[in-house]
């Protein structure tokens, strides 16, 4: 990864990012993002991480892994170097709290959150909550973004808590094999159009859906974000620029 990537050299003003699925078994990616921290992302006033940074989070007590320590360390020294880092949690990593935060250095957002850049009213969001026809899916986010759900998963021990999510990732995987219309699940045409009614936004950024694309609706534009996957045949890695004129750029490590 060079800089010749960015066409740009002058300061964006945001970065948007996403579904980076970070873990111990996909190393090439950790070292994709962190050789974009150090390089790409220096270059924004501002991150934005919009869910499944990492595989999954069990909890902040988990913070000292080789892994999370090395993504930890990174974020920090990015927001020392005065780039503002935000986070919206995933559907993997809603678990990340205060002492993450006061750790990596990031300013968590809301599931959907606005924000005022230039111009631009932009809506914010992972996008998970916004596939209506995942009806399965739903009934779970809301069982397990329930406070009381959390309390109780986090009063566990760690090494409980870490074999829950495995056992959970593994029926999920079945499950989704024996679904191939799973991978088709979207954001609901009625979702999108009431993010835009709600929040005034003409700009909807979301991850999720692990596609980027540029879609156009009556009410704004929407930017889904890709996924990165540098560990397999098929690589993929992505992320959205918006540059100090107000205009937005998709890129790739590949440029």
């Amino acid at each position: 990864m060079t800089s010749e990537t960015i066409a740009n050299p002058a300061r964006l003003q945001a970065v948007f990012l996403a579904d980076l699925h970070l873990s111990s078994a996909t190393p090439r990616t950790t070292d994709a993002f962190l050789a974009f921290l150090a390089d790409e992302a220096a270059r924004t006033q501002r991150l934005y991480i919009l869910g499944d940074l990492f595989e999954y989070w069990a909890g902040d007590d988990d913070m000292e892994s080789p892994l999370n320590q090395q993504v930890i360390l990174a974020l920090r020294q990015l927001s020392d170097a005065n780039v503002s880092v935000f986070w919206t949690p995933g559907n993997r990593d809603f678990l990340a709290s205060g002492d993450f935060a006061s750790a990596s250095g990031v300013t968590f957002l809301q599931d959907l959150e606005v924000v005022d850049l230039g111009e631009l009213k932009i809506a914010l969001a992972h996008g998970d909550e916004q596939c209506l026809d995942d009806t399965d899916y739903l009934t779970f986010r809301a069982m397990v973004r329930n406070p009381q759900w959390q309390q109780q998963f986090l009063s566990m021990p760690l090494a409980q808590r870490k074999a829950i999510i495995e056992n959970f990732r593994r029926d999920t995987t079945r499950e989704n094999q024996a679904r191939p219309e799973y991978s088709s699940f979207d954001l609901s045409a009625s979702a999108i159009k009431a993010v835009f009614s709600q929040t005034g936004a003409s700009v909807f950024i979301h991850g999720h859906t692990h596609t980027a694309g540029v879609h156009h609706h009556d009410e704004g534009t929407r930017y889904s974000l890709s996924d990165w996957n540098l560990d397999t045949a098929e690589k993929r890695s992505g992320w959205l620029e918006l540059s100090a004129d107000g205009s937005f750029t998709q890129r790739t490590l590949a440029g």
